[in-house]
């Protein structure tokens, strides 16, 4: 998704203070409640009216995974957020 401030454009997913967002799919979604033994309501939530949410086409309901590349970790640390 393209944004324009002050007469400038650019990619929401590109920038580079924005971390790897994606969305999952059904299968993905009742695995992650199962591993994590949570319900859907007990996520932490991410606004409809986001613009990375729009970039990704998520709608309410959909979960979104957050990948964040952090100094020092081995392995991406990974967020989850369900869209209200």
């Amino acid at each position: 998704m393209v944004i324009i401030v002050e007469g400038k454009k650019f990619d929401v997913l590109q920038h580079v203070l924005v971390p790897r967002h994606r969305l999952l799919d059904e299968k993905e979604k009742e695995e992650l409640f199962k591993k994590y033994r949570v319900k859907p309501t007990q996520l932490p939530r991410i606004l409809e009216t986001d613009p990375v949410v729009k970039a990704l086409g998520a709608k309410k309901g959909d979960v979104i995974e957050i990948i964040r590349e952090e100094k020092g970790c081995m392995k991406p640390v990974r967020y989850y957020r369900i869209v209200v």
